[in-house]
């Protein structure tokens, strides 16, 4: 899908979302909070057909941010595969569930979660600061491995913040800087896209031609944030994941309450 009767301006917003998604996505997660919105508000499209579209775009930007991430920083694969392996088979578990859940049911406890990890990253600038490894061998990758596997099935079911998310677990339960954290997060959360796109694929819901170009913009925007994030550091990314979780706070706090009212 393309924008008919000559509405390249529809496009154009689009592919600038697509940009902005990636930039933010390869910092520190959330893009999808930009990208996302702005497929639902194009004519004709189904929500069903925004998600699958969205997995496509958002597996380019998270491949190439792995890739920058990992010449770069070299995070730790004994953690980060297998994690990544879990991942994607509970994003796709969670996709194949997701019209049987309402969302609505899990926003406010996503919100109060949110909220508490935005106040203790506030209030403990310490955390995040430098790599303390929580737990060793078998019990750090056991522990990477379950987290994994919740963030992805939440990716593939519900999906907003989930490389937040990743980041969140990362730094708080396995004791990983931001940095680290976040080129870690960025492995995981590419296995997610993939998990729920195998799925929305067999369906037929990914609009391929505009999903590619997406994809295309939001390989420029994450080449751009690995980049900066990797010349800052941890402080830096600290500092957006702060200002991402606010959003995120921001928009299901909003969605909570329209559907509250309707």
């Amino acid at each position: 899908m393309l924008p008919e009767g000559g509405d390249w301006t529809a496009l154009a917003l689009l592919l600038a979302a697509a940009f902005a998604a990636g930039w933010v996505d390869a910092v520190v997660g959330g893009g999808g909070l930009l990208q996302l919105p702005a497929l639902l508000l194009l004519p004709g499209i189904t929500p069903v057909q925004a998600l699958a579209t969205n997995k496509l775009a958002s597996v380019f930007g998270t491949a190439t941010s792995s890739v920058s991430y990992y010449r770069s920083v070299r995070p730790g694969l004994r953690t980060a595969l297998p994690m990544a392996a879990v991942a994607l088979l509970g994003s796709f578990g969670g996709a194949s569930v997701a019209a049987y859940l309402p969302a609505q049911v899990f926003k406010p406890i996503i919100v109060f979660a949110l909220i508490a990890v935005a106040l203790i990253t506030l209030f403990k600038p310490a955390m995040g600061a430098v790599t303390r490894l929580k737990h060793r061998g078998s019990r750090h990758v056991v522990l990477a491995g379950a987290t994994g596997a919740a963030i992805g099935f939440y990716d593939g079911m519900l999906g907003p913040g989930t490389g937040t998310f990743l980041v969140i677990a990362l730094v708080g339960l396995l004791g990983y800087d931001f940095l680290m954290a976040s080129a870690q997060a960025k492995i995981v959360n590419f296995a997610t896209n993939l998990g729920a796109l195998l799925f929305f694929i067999p369906l037929g819901a990914v609009l391929w031609p505009l999903g590619l170009l997406m994809g295309a913009a939001n390989v420029a925007g994450s080449l751009l944030g690995s980049r900066m994030a990797i010349a800052r550091g941890a402080r830096f990314v600290r500092a957006l994941f702060l200002v991402i979780v606010a959003v995120l706070i921001v928009k299901l706090g909003f969605d909570i309450w329209n559907e509250s009212r309707g």
